[in-house]
């Protein structure tokens, strides 16, 4: 029998992003097989949780997630670090918006998604996370809708509006006032007095405007956040412009404004709650932009700490005159724009 000489093995690295590197081998005589970006697997969006999810379970999530990617402790399994990244993500969880951000666009055993990418980029980034912000920039505006992985958990509550449509009613009916609750036990006598007097020109429950006071400033005037929110309302300069308040410092004309901003927030939601509040916390833009409570851990702690302050209340009576809805009830409404 002649010789038959065996192919020759050659191996080159390919790299993807900064550290992802990939070992790939062939025979120089001979058919075999060749890993391809296309072959990655696409990993799952995770099921509805069962129950509530307390921040301390979403951290859990996180850490699994990075010893799967990693293989610390356990297989390495880019996958389920993938679909656990996930699960965090949609709780707000900026770190595992980051990595799994990072994972797609690096193919980090998973298929690459740059659209996805950037729009976790952006809620990392929105949170403050410095390196999210650096891949943003070079990113650029996500575009298209969030990704399942951004979307509200199916554990929130659901939308007023979408529960109007279930009832196949055309438009949210008006909620009851709320019931009248003590303010908070650290609130100062004469802000109690005043917002208990100016309140219901404005169309609004003490205990509501009392209990965002207590989670914005604490009652304190002179409190600035780090984005140079400023006052009892922490109200930012272009909130403070857009409402007529001069100046943003005076207490009367800050408690003022801050009531001016939730009359207009009930309104274009609809005296929907949990998003009135998340919107007086990350913007109303942001709320739009993710069709319900963003997924930063502040804002879905800041929404929890005052709902539950109010007595669980999740809806409040509002003056339709004063801006039209936001466009998810539009589109909640008129399922053939959804399309």
């Amino acid at each position: 029998m002649p010789f038959r000489r065996k192919p020759d093995l050659f191996c080159r690295v390919i790299r993807h992003g900064a550290f992802g590197l990939t070992l790939l081998c062939g025979m120089a005589a001979a058919q075999v097989p060749t890993l391809t970006l296309e072959s990655l697997p696409r990993p799952s969006t995770p099921p509805p949780e069962a129950g509530p999810v307390v921040p301390s379970q979403v951290q859990r999530w996180r850490d699994e997630a990075l010893a799967y990617e990693y293989g610390v402790g356990v297989p390495r399994d880019a996958v389920r670090a993938a679909q656990l990244y996930c699960r965090a993500a949609r709780y707000g969880d900026s770190v595992a918006q980051y990595n799994l951000g990072w994972m797609l666009t690096n193919s980090r055993g998973i298929e690459r998604d740059d659209a996805q990418a950037a729009h976790l980029f952006a809620a990392a980034a929105e949170q403050g996370m410095a390196q999210a912000q650096n891949m943003l920039a070079a990113m650029g505006t996500p575009r298209g809708a969030p990704p399942a992985c951004l979307r509200p958990p199916e554990t929130d509550p659901p939308l007023l509006a979408a529960e109007a449509m279930r009832l196949k009613l055309q438009q949210v009916r008006q909620p009851p006032p709320l019931r009248a609750l003590p303010p908070p036990p650290n609130a100062p006598e004469q802000i109690v007095r005043f917002v208990n007097l100016v309140a219901p020109e404005y169309q609004l429950a003490p205990q509501l405007v009392l209990a965002v006071m207590a989670t914005e400033s604490n009652f304190d005037p002179l409190a600035v956040s780090p984005k140079n929110a400023q006052g009892l309302m922490q109200l930012i300069p272009s909130t403070a412009e857009r409402f007529k308040v001069r100046p943003i410092t005076d207490p009367v004309q800050n408690i003022r404004g801050g009531m001016a901003y939730l009359r207009w927030l009930l309104a274009y939601f609809e005296g929907d709650l949990s998003l009135v509040l998340a919107a007086y916390n990350a913007g109303e833009k942001a709320v739009d932009r993710y069709g319900g409570v963003p997924p930063y851990a502040e804002t879905r702690l800041y929404v929890r700490r005052i709902i539950a302050a109010i007595g669980g209340q999740r809806s409040h009576p509002f003056v339709a005159s004063v801006t039209p809805p936001s466009q998810v009830f539009a589109l909640l409404r008129d399922p053939a724009r959804m399309r």
